[in-house]
């Protein structure tokens, strides 16, 4: 179509925006054959009414008839338009009806009668009318073969479209139909019709140009109704050439129609033309031109229908056997190359240098380099190729190839855009190592890799980027030493930005050069150590870095295998990081972990990294474990501390997890020792972590979950989940904002020394300033730490006020989110009993987890002071969690010490586990008797004194009023007098004992039943029963404790399982049940001696009370067997005296008639029989005994019913 429209004028850009515009002026510019084109339109803007009213419409009409009036054509398009239309339209419907019922073959006509000559002839002779009816039934007959044509092309023969002579009046015709009969021409259907005859793209033109408005409406039409790929038929050939004819003659909607084509994802070609175009008439030097980012954008887009679409076209124009100039694709190849050609030096030296050449200077070479305004270009280029290549499957030609090898080998400035083309053009060699063919090339590109490791940091000092080619090159050549070639691939994937498929073969070569020419893994990893570690490392740099680097070099082993020490670069990098967390930073930390304790391989077992000095880690936290402020001094960030804390803890948890292989290879790293863990503030920096945890990326969970709560090691067993759970001291804005204004005073150390000095005569003072201390937070409550527990002691006297030991608990408490390790130690020895001319022991953390039981060797008087014993409560329970961890992690650490070596093993088989067994008894025995001792030390601190007990306080007084209120609702004395009781220092350190007796018999049951297979006083009861709600599961193991020999501890378990059934009825009533029999008791009746049977009996049968209240059917057999007991005892008095029958027979009475109770009550024996139980012997005195039981149960019975 090109061809055939090469000797028609067209209209030009200038006079379809004059029409488009209606510029009257622009207009009368035009030269005449260019006003021939578009009369059409201009004679019916001059004769139809206009809508346009208005005075400068009405001027500029009168120069468009001015202009009109010296054109002769003028006349036949106004004949034209003198024609009856209606008439016209009836006759056109009339013959398509006619034509759709005989069929479209058919030669009958309507609107033409039979023609004597042929068209073209007719059309010479025939008026306007007849033309009108000649061009439309020939239009009309070609757009129904296209709707009948079912999308195949055909070109139809017209002499009416084809006679140069009568080409302009045909298009005038045409024109004036289709204005004056849309709705039967519609003009998409028309400009698809006009593709099928000759000259069809010229018709189009002229038509649109004189409907300027339809122009976007025709594309569309043509691009929706083409082919998907339009170089493949002769039809999408001829629309691409008509859009590209009427883009020319409307360049400015050009890029619109462009994108028109990539919506639909038809006319490939044609979306290419349009950007040649384009990219001709805008022609740039530097920048990087429009063809290159729109194939850039189709092919790396987001889009995949987009991609594979026009992948296809680069395929399909490949396999085209004859590729000329006309074919689009050949001419987008060819301005690419060009392009190319033309950024590449113009001087270039092709020499290799010689050894001769290593003392020339750095940034000196014998090849001239890429200028710095078209490195930008270049990496586009590189980019777009690399796309065309291993998306689309584009295969380069030989000069292609030749230039693109040319372009990659080339040497940028050093800028960061410079770094980014070595960067591609790197990875592009590895991608596409088919460009590489002949010795000179492959020799070219090792003199370019060669420059690369030369120039790498003086690109990095210079361009200023972190991510420098450098860490790259070293990555790849740790991966072709390691033979990791898919990492390669995802490696230069990531980097050139697109997935192409690379054949792991391909590389085969460049394995070859990397690891035998130019890096060795020895030389890997001696430059891998001087490579600068990243400032200020963070997620937000990306790209490789030398991190990258270290960690697969680390993960080979190159570092141990070489003898080359990398814990100083490792180091030097933690201290450089900064928030968001880099992922690449924990990785590192594990696998550098794992160098320090794994050898590299069995026979060279001393080949392993160095771990990270004490010293070192300390340096880290300077300013957090120092005594100034924190905020002034604290030199490394947070992130650095919290890396660190994180290396200590996976390092511990590493060591106790490999303690078997450690012991098999007869190695054994070093664990850091407890005072490093006292110096650093490991709670304080889980608090910082919790407030960062969108920034460090989740490490927060990390420490919480897996180190803090389920780890093993004992330097941080102790960091039990509740530590988590205290609140921090809030300062309101208010208090805040007086200590900025300066109202508060600010005490320093000193101050606060001397106000604890004059505390046995003065307490306003440290009052004040304990106060003030509570509006500190807790890392500024750290200077203050020192004095406030070393004068703990002082505040044990009587008479210091409540609040300030209540203050002192709470900063107490603060302090523990920050520092607890060594404030527990300083604590412990702070409160340690003062005896005069006896030293205090210093006791240390080690021996705090080896012995917990020296928390409760503290001042008798911290046994009633409550805020105090609270402290050592918490204490206690720490160091009780940690000696556990610290037993079990002596037990694996030691576990193959005591095991007999199988030279020496002359046993049976599985006989050398047995050692090991018994160090796990062992410890469970010793762990058993320390939770136990602390129970009954605890316990003890529970009961009493003697001066307390003369102050009326009593054990039992919490039970009895719980008593008193379950069985009446009115006050009464007793109830007044118990309240007294509760209100001292004595029932609040009850309290707090019996919390962490629940929470130590809840974590582990196996503890109560120890302490009550022990025992303990009696009179402990019913707080131990009240207090601790967890002393329901001793009734599980009730019968095996009745089952005992020794008579006290079965009376202790029956009061017990008494005192339970008073309180929780409803909840115990299965166990309670099955736990008493009163069987067994009457068994007791037939085997005690007198004096046991009286000690066993007289304070067991108050008791059978309860067990009647809770469980009503055993009433038959608690009396039967009070009746048995009676009877026992009256058989051995019955040779001394009578006077127990009666009470016999009242009991029998009783037992037959509950109802008549009253009565016996009644009667004068009973009434008036000796009470004087001191004078009679103990058998009668446990007859009353069991009298008044009877009577208080049946009195209980009855009330109830």
């Amino acid at each position: 179509m090109m061809t055939e429209c090469t000797s028609l004028q067209f209209v030009s850009p200038f006079a379809f925006e004059a029409m488009q515009k209606v510029d009257v002026v622009r207009l009368a510019s035009l030269s005449d054959p260019e006003l021939r084109l578009l009369l059409p339109c201009l004679v019916r803007m001059a004769l139809c009414a206009p809508a346009d009213q208005s005075q400068s419409w009405a001027q500029d009409k009168k120069l468009i008839l001015r202009l009109l009036s010296g054109v002769e054509a003028v006349n036949s398009i106004v004949a034209l338009l003198s024609v009856d239309f209606h008439a016209l339209e009836q006759d056109a419907n009339k013959e398509q009806q006619l034509r759709h019922k005989l069929g479209g073959g058919s030669g009958e006509s309507i609107l033409v009668s039979q023609l004597q000559h042929g068209l073209t002839l007719e059309f010479e002779h025939s008026d306007s009318p007849r033309r009108l009816r000649l061009v439309l039934s020939e239009l009309l007959a070609i757009m129904n073969k296209v709707s009948e044509s079912n999308g195949e092309f055909f070109l139809k023969s017209s002499e009416l479209f084809e006679s140069p002579v009568y080409l302009e009046e045909a298009a005038d015709v045409l024109c004036i139909l289709q204005a004056e009969l849309p709705s039967l021409l519609p003009i998409v259907d028309v400009a698809e019709a006009l593709l099928h005859v000759r000259n069809g793209a010229w018709f189009l033109c002229l038509l649109v140009a004189n409907v300027p408005d339809s122009f976007n409406e025709v594309c569309r039409g043509l691009i929706k109704n083409g082919e998907r790929q339009d170089e493949e038929s002769l039809g999408g050939r001829r629309r691409t050439d008509a859009l590209r004819f009427l883009c020319k003659m409307n360049p400015s909607q050009a890029l619109k129609v462009r994108g028109m084509v990539v919506e639909e994802c038809h006319l490939p070609g044609l979306g290419v033309a349009l950007t040649l175009d384009h990219t001709k008439n805008e022609a740039c030097e530097d920048g990087v031109s429009d063809l290159v980012c729109f194939v850039s954008g189709l092919l790396l887009g987001t889009n995949a229908k987009v991609r594979t679409w026009f992948g296809t076209f680069i395929r399909n124009g490949q396999q085209r056997k004859r590729e000329t100039s006309s074919s689009v694709l050949w001419q987008m190849r060819r301005q690419l190359l060009l392009e190319l050609m033309a950024i590449l030096p113009t001087v270039r030296s092709t020499r290799i240098v010689e050894e001769a050449d290593a003392d020339m200077e750095p940034n000196v070479s014998v090849y001239s380099g890429l200028k710095e305004e078209h490195v930008v270009k270049a990496s586009a280029l590189l980019r777009l190729y690399c796309a065309l290549m291993g998306i689309a499957g584009l295969k380069p030609t030989e000069e292609e190839a030749e230039q693109l090898l040319q372009l990659m080998t080339s040497r940028p400035p050093a800028t960061p855009a410079g770094v980014r083309f070595v960067s591609l053009s790197f990875c592009m060699l590895l991608a596409f190592s088919t460009l590489v063919s002949t010795p000179e090339q492959e020799q070219l590109m090792v003199v370019w890799l060669s420059w690369m490791i030369k120039e790498e940091a003086y690109f990095e000092s210079t361009s200023g980027v972190s991510a420098s080619f450098g860490e790259m090159l070293l990555l790849v050549a740790m991966y072709f030493h390691s033979n990791q070639l898919s990492a390669i691939i995802d490696l230069v994937c990531s980097t050139l930005g697109m997935k192409i498929v690379i054949k792991p073969s391909s590389l085969s070569r460049m394995k070859t050069i990397f690891t035998q020419e130019i890096f060795t893994e020895q030389v890997v990893t001696a430059h891998a150590v001087r490579v600068p570690v990243t400032s200020n490392l963070s997620a937000n740099i990306t790209g490789f870095l030398p991190i990258h680097c270290i960690y697969q070099l680390l993960r080979s082993r190159s570092f141990t295998k070489h003898k080359v020490s990398i814990k100083d670069w490792i180091y030097r990098q933690l201290c450089e990081t900064s928030t968001p967390l880099h992922p690449q930073l924990l990785p590192l930390i594990d696998v550098y972990i794992n160098s320090i304790l794994t050898p590299a391989s069995k026979s060279n077992p001393e080949a392993t990294n160095q771990p990270v000095t004490e010293q070192e880690i300390l340096n880290i936290f300077q300013g957090v474990i120092g005594g100034d402020s924190i905020r002034l001094n604290q030199r490394f960030s947070i992130t650095a501390q919290l890396l660190v804390l994180y290396y200590i803890l996976s390092y511990e948890e590493a060591l106790l997890a490999n303690t078997k292989t450690l012991a098999a290879m007869q190695r054994k790293p070093k664990s850091y020792s407890s005072s490093l863990m006292d110096q650093i503030p490991i709670k304080f920096l889980i608090r910082q972590a919790q407030g960062l945890q969108q920034e460090l990326g989740g490490i927060c969970f990390i420490f919480i979950a897996k180190w803090i709560f389920f780890s093993p090691t004992p330097h941080f067993s102790f960091l039990s989940p509740q530590l988590f759970n205290h609140c921090f001291v809030k300062t309101t804005f208010s208090d805040r904002r007086l200590l900025m204004l300066g109202w508060y005073r600010i005490y320093d150390c000193l101050m606060f020394f001397s106000a604890f000095s004059a505390v046995p005569v003065n307490y306003t003072q440290v009052m004040q300033i304990i106060e003030h201390l509570t509006l500190l937070s807790a890392s500024e409550l750290i200077p203050y730490a020192d004095v406030l527990i070393s004068n703990m002691n002082q505040l044990l006297n009587s008479g210091v006020p409540r609040r300030i030991l209540q203050t002192v608990n709470k900063l107490w408490m603060v302090l523990n989110t920050v520092m607890p390790r060594r404030l527990w130690v300083m604590t412990v020895n702070a409160l340690q009993p003062s005896i005069k001319f006896v030293r205090q022991q210093k006791y240390t953390q080690n021996d705090l987890m080896i012995d917990p039981l020296i928390v409760l060797r503290c001042d008798q008087r911290v046994h009633r002071c409550p805020p105090l014993m609270d402290i050592t409560l918490h204490m206690l329970n720490g160091y009780l969690l940690a000696s556990k961890a610290y037993l079990s992690a002596h037990l694996k650490e030691t576990a193959e010490q005591d095991r007999p070596s199988q030279n020496n093993t002359i046993g049976l088989i599985g006989q050398t586990d047995a050692p090991e067994v018994t160090r796990e008894e062992l410890k469970n025995a010793l762990l058993a008797a320390q939770d136990s001792a602390a129970v009954q030390i605890l316990l003890e601190i529970c009961l009493p004194k003697e001066e307390e007990k003369a102050n009326g306080i009593n054990p039992d007084s919490l039970l009895r009023n719980v008593q008193s209120v379950i069985t009446t609702n009115t006050p009464n004395k007793g109830m007044e007098e118990g309240e007294d009781n509760l209100l001292c220092n004595l029932r609040e350190v009850q309290c707090l004992i019996c919390c962490l007796l629940h929470q130590m018999y809840i974590a582990d049951p196996n503890i109560a039943k120890l302490v009550h297979f022990q025992g303990y006083p009696c009179e402990l009861l019913p707080l131990t029963v009240a207090g601790i709600p967890s002393m329901h599961i001793c009734l599980d193991f009730i019968p095996e404790l009745i089952a005992q020999p020794e008579l006290e501890k079965q009376v202790m378990n029956i009061l017990e399982l008494s005192d339970n059934c008073w309180l929780q009825p409803s909840l115990l009533f299965g166990g309670a049940q099955a736990g008493f029999e009163p069987t067994t008791l009457g068994f007791f009746t037939t085997v005690l001696t007198q004096a046991k049977r009286y000690a066993f009996f007289m304070p067991t049968l108050p008791s059978l009370v309860s067990f009647c209240r809770a469980f009503p059917p055993l009433y038959e057999d608690i009396m039967s067997l009070l009746i048995q007991i009676g009877q026992v005892c009256a058989s051995d008095v019955a040779t001394q005296t009578r006077d127990i029958d009666p009470i016999i027979t009242r009991l029998q009475q009783i037992k037959e008639k509950p109802s008549g109770w009253p009565q016996i009550c009644k009667d004068p024996s009973y009434k008036n029989g000796s009470r004087d139980t001191g004078s009679m012997d103990p058998d009668v005195q446990l007859c009353h005994c069991i009298e008044s039981t009877v009577v208080e149960i049946i009195n209980m019975s009855v009330s109830g019913i």
